[in-house]
């Protein structure tokens, strides 16, 4: 496989695990010099030196923080080049709906999964700006276009992310920095993290967990999960130079789950629906 990144410097948020790990796995597998951060330190190192990938300890909602890796990657490397924002957390599901809610949940949710997009963006720019160009990538979710009435906060923080996304890569556009954005959307990829919460709503449900996951592959147009490669392809696409023309858009990377929501609206029929969201009381 050709290097599509090479020489590259990548940053990648929360890849200790899940789907960050298998980004920072397939961009060091097309030639670029991975950073992986995260709070896991002894779980992030151990994947970073099977990966041949920098390891540096970061909480994305700290603000002061992030110059200080910016700082670090550039002195290590010289530049900064693409920045993936994808760390994240769920938040809990017992208390996820619009009257249950509880404004502490909301407001740590927000905490890392918009307002560390936000810092990650606002530290990389001008880094980039240096380097002369680079590419950041938002990992959002569908939850970002459809409703999630039992993952409120979640779903409006991702939607966040997806305007967020568009206002940079706007502002860099103006500028004429060179520097492109983009918003990645998976559908429901098998992480530990998607697990986890899959089984505590299973039990809320009264369901096995087996019957939870075999709804939500039917539902499924393709007819199986999206796996964290799928988004990764997506990731390294967004980074490399054959996506240089493109800036500010969603790439949706679900198996066709919003492409039939939208089919259903209009009356069509796109094969089972249950799974709206997945965290329903």
């Amino acid at each position: 496989m050709p290097e599509k990144l090479k020489s590259r410097v990548a940053l990648v948020t929360g890849g200790a695990s899940g789907l960050g790990k298998a980004i920072a796995h397939r961009m060091s597998s097309d030639g670029a010099n991975v950073v992986v951060t995260d709070v896991q330190t002894t779980l992030g190192r151990a994947v970073a030196a099977e990966m041949g990938c920098t390891f540096i300890e970061q909480d994305v909602s700290d603000d002061a923080r992030w110059a200080e890796v910016v700082q670090e990657i550039e002195e290590r490397f010289g530049r900064l080049d693409v920045l993936v924002n994808n760390a994240g957390i769920l938040g809990p599901v017992d208390a996820a709906n619009p009257e249950s809610t509880r404004l502490t949940d909301w407001r740590r949710l927000f905490a890392v999964n918009v307002e560390s997009v936000f810092l990650g963006c606002r530290a990389a720019i001008p880094a980039m700006r240096q380097a002369g160009g680079g590419s950041i990538i938002n990992i959002s979710s569908i939850a970002a276009v459809r409703a999630t009435p039992h993952a409120l906060a979640y779903g409006a923080g991702k939607a966040a992310v997806r305007q967020l996304t568009k206002s940079v890569a706007q502002y860099c556009a103006e500028d004429r920095l060179n520097i492109r954005c983009n918003s990645v959307h998976p559908g429901f990829v098998r992480t530990a993290l998607w697990d986890e919460g899959a089984k505590l709503v299973a039990h809320q449900r009264g369901i096995s967990f087996e019957e939870f996951v075999s709804e939500f592959r039917e539902a499924i147009p393709l007819g199986d999960f999206t796996l964290a490669e799928d988004v990764a392809a997506a990731v390294t696409f967004l980074a490399s130079d054959e996506s240089r023309h493109i800036t500010g858009v969603e790439l949706i990377v679900d198996g066709g789950l919003v492409s039939c929501d939208t089919y259903r609206a209009s009356d069509g029929n796109c094969g089972s629906d249950r799974s709206k969201s997945l965290t329903r009381d």
